[in-house]
């Protein structure tokens, strides 16, 4: 499966009472599919993939499939410890999705031939493609990165760590061992601010937060990258971006909270983040509200 456009990230909504909420998923999913995403990634990182259950997990990946209603490629997170991710993988594929995003195991750091068994032994419990996601302590070196590559379900590798310099070996390494189709992806929190570089390095594709709340920006963004119009992409990474990440930063836990912030100020109740993540402090979603109004500014000159 190849993929174009932005890939859309979006947020798992909770009731007042902190249930997964499975309408508004579904008009978050769908309002996101309508203005044009690339696939939907459901339950993932920004999609509180840490906070469900397996039945929840389950549920947020059924929501999607049904609300995509095969417009776009639906794919949902899987990982943590390898019986949890081999059970979780079965049950997606179960719900119907197109692909499994495979977080790094829980916790423990393992060596370069553990993560590659790792890696093996989820993609060998489904039929489904795999793009795995390295990060914290699952990073691979390039001669790793290969071997992944030719497990036969594996067909991508998301980047969260932001070594440019090793993620070019990967990328080199790879091509060698897999040939042109295999797919990398930039997974950086706002990813936009990273994307000149990561595509000097070979990897065109990334991750979109900002189209969960925002998608006229994203996609704005976007076209400006595809067409050459860095006057309008540089405009976007000074007024809307750069100030986003410096937000981001402000506290633990904003990549994921400032989003579900950004959802909600757009007027869907999503519900606020489960812990150990907080919702922003009130300074700090009002000084989101100015950068979705900055950054709508900009996009509709």
């Amino acid at each position: 499966m190849t993929f174009h456009g932005v890939l859309f990230f979006p947020v798992t909504p909770f009731d007042a009472g902190g249930r997964l909420d499975e309408s508004t998923l579904a008009a978050h999913i769908a309002g996101g599919v309508d203005a044009g995403a690339g696939a939907v990634f459901a339950g993932c990182g920004t999609g509180e993939f840490h906070a469900l259950s397996g039945d929840e997990m389950e549920a947020v990946a059924r929501v999607a499939v049904a609300s995509a209603a095969g417009r776009t490629p639906v794919y949902a997170g899987a990982g943590g410890p390898l019986p949890v991710a081999v059970e979780q993988v079965r049950r997606l594929a179960e719900a119907g999705v197109d692909g499994v995003l495979l977080l790094p195991p829980y916790l423990v750091g393992g060596t370069q031939p553990g993560v590659v068994d790792y890696v093996r032994q989820v993609a060998a419990a489904t039929d489904l493609p795999v793009v795995f996601y390295q990060r914290a302590n699952a990073v691979l070196t390039p001669e790793a990165a290969a071997e992944v590559s030719r497990i036969p379900t594996v067909t991508g590798i998301k980047d969260g760590v932001g070594n440019l310099e090793l993620m070019h070996r990967i990328v080199l390494a790879v091509r060698q061992a897999a040939g042109p189709g295999f797919q990398f992806f930039n997974g950086l929190p706002t990813a936009e601010m990273t994307v000149p570089a990561y595509r000097g390095v070979g990897v065109p594709l990334y991750s979109s937060a900002v189209f969960a709340f925002a998608p006229e920006i994203a996609l704005g963004f976007y076209r400006a990258v595809v067409t050459g119009d860095d006057t309008l992409r540089d405009e976007l990474l000074e007024r809307f971006y750069a100030p986003l990440v410096e937000l981001r930063d402000a506290r633990p836990g904003y990549p994921v909270a400032l989003v579900k912030a950004g959802v909600r100020l757009r007027g869907l109740a999503v519900g606020g983040v489960r812990a150990p993540l907080t919702d922003p402090a009130p300074e700090h979603v009002d000084r989101l509200a100015e950068l979705i109004e900055e950054g709508l500014k900009v996009v509709h000159a």
